[in-house]
């Protein structure tokens, strides 16, 4: 959980801008969106085999282009 707390000469406004940096941190907003709806086992699979396909078409666009200016 992220708390904040508060120095006697700190305004709201930077406060509120510490909360936000440290929910940030800790992840939270992420946690609390990939956790709103079920998504089944099946579907997980499916999103993380087109990151991994997405991934090792980078790394391979990547290895073109340094091989291109190579030569």
């Amino acid at each position: 959980m992220a708390r904040v707390y508060a120095n006697s000469d700190e305004s709201v406004e930077l406060l509120l801008k510490k909360f936000k940096r440290e929910c940030e941190r800790e992840s939270i907003l992420r946690e609390w969106k990939r956790k709103e709806f079920y998504v089944k086992p099946a579907e997980t699979r499916k999103v993380q085999k087109k990151a991994l396909e997405r991934k090792r078409l980078k790394k391979l666009r990547k290895m073109e282009m340094s091989g291109k200016r190579k030569k």
